[in-house]
């Protein structure tokens, strides 16, 4: 599939498109958002590039708002658009989690723990009465948009859970957390478990990111993941090519091949993650980097351009396949439910 040393120089092509500033922006030049900015931050946990991660934390550190948010999006230390989206808040605690459990590192854990403190609270002012968490709102006036997505509902899952783990582990557990985490995940396994009437969630788009999610999240495991991947399997994969964007498109891409990869693991079907990973890489440059998709139809990529977010997924699809990092099991290790303390 991909070796030691394949990784090592995809981790390197990260570290050549991070700014000074530590921000890890889509490409050099381009807009640094910051859920993908910490999925770049992981890929350089795990290829050995601890200071260049370090400094992606710090630039989460010292970019985060007074309420706990950042902005969406930022080009070049400039924000372009001030807007809060919840799942990009929470995912700070993913990032954290993971370089903790790679380093062990305590100090940095201590350093992060008021930032994942003061981004989980931001984030749980988001969640409605059916567990489910509006996508975002406007920063200036703080009013919140009512839609409730699932991909971005499905992450944040994720990222509770790693938040309770360092809470835990800083013996400051939130109670709140938990029972938020609690109902978000019953509230993702009642509407994946329709075939076609969605009633919590905004009904999924044309998207694959809103069919493998809620596998990929953790939320949604076992048989009940086993029929959600059988439903539209055949829709988005494309044998050899990897996986379509959206469904009604010629177009494979890099990163969801590699997050479907992830929730197959998640699943326990290992050997069909490994032949995902393995088919997209004719995205690979000899630089290291990933170029974003392939247009299958008339074999041009497109967009013409090599995301740092692609190589990173890349990256954490193929450490958790070959389990080498200790953080390797960070998607297959969610927990699906929690139990508040009496």
């Amino acid at each position: 599939m991909v070796t030691a040393e394949q990784m090592r120089a995809t981790g390197a092509a990260i570290v050549g498109m991070q700014e000074e500033s530590g921000a890890l922006p889509w490409f050099p030049g381009g807009q640094t958002d910051p859920w993908d900015h910490i999925e770049s931050a992981m890929a350089l946990s795990v290829t050995g590039f601890h200071a260049e991660a370090e400094a992606a934390y710090e630039w989460s550190r010292r970019k985060q708002r007074a309420d706990g948010s950042w902005p969406i999006r930022t080009v070049c230390g400039k924000v372009e658009d001030a807007g809060t989206d919840s799942n990009f808040c929470a995912y700070i605690a993913v990032g954290v989690w993971h370089h903790y459990l790679i380093t062990g590192d305590d100090a940095f854990l201590q350093r992060m723990w008021p930032v994942v403190w003061s981004a989980i609270d931001c984030v749980l002012r988001f969640q409605r009465d059916d567990g489910a968490f509006r996508w975002g709102g406007d920063h200036r006036t703080g009013a919140m948009f009512g839609e409730a997505l699932i991909t971005g509902n499905a992450s944040i899952f994720q990222a509770l859970d790693c938040a309770i783990r360092i809470a835990a582990e800083l013996d400051q557990p939130d109670d709140a957390w938990t029972a938020a985490h609690t109902k978000l995940g019953d509230a993702i396994r009642t509407d994946t478990a329709r075939d076609s009437e969605w009633e919590i969630f905004t009904p999924p788009s044309e998207h694959s990111m809103d069919w493998y999610y809620p596998i990929l999240g953790g939320a949604v495991r076992g048989e009940a993941g086993q029929k959600l991947i059988a439903r539209r399997w055949n829709d988005f994969v494309v044998p050899g090519k990897g996986v379509r964007c959206v469904d009604h498109r010629p177009w494979v891409t890099g990163a969801e091949t590699c997050e479907l990869a992830l929730a197959l693991d998640a699943l326990g079907d290992t050997d069909d993650a490994i032949r995902l990973i393995a088919s997209i890489q004719h995205l690979r440059d000899p630089d290291g980097s990933y170029w974003t998709g392939l247009v299958f139809a008339d074999g041009k990529r497109w967009p013409v351009e090599k995301s740092c977010w692609t190589s990173a997924a890349v990256v954490l699809a193929a450490d958790a396949v070959s389990r080498t990092s200790v953080a390797n099991g960070i998607f297959r290790d969610v927990r699906q439910r929690l139990t508040v303390a009496p």
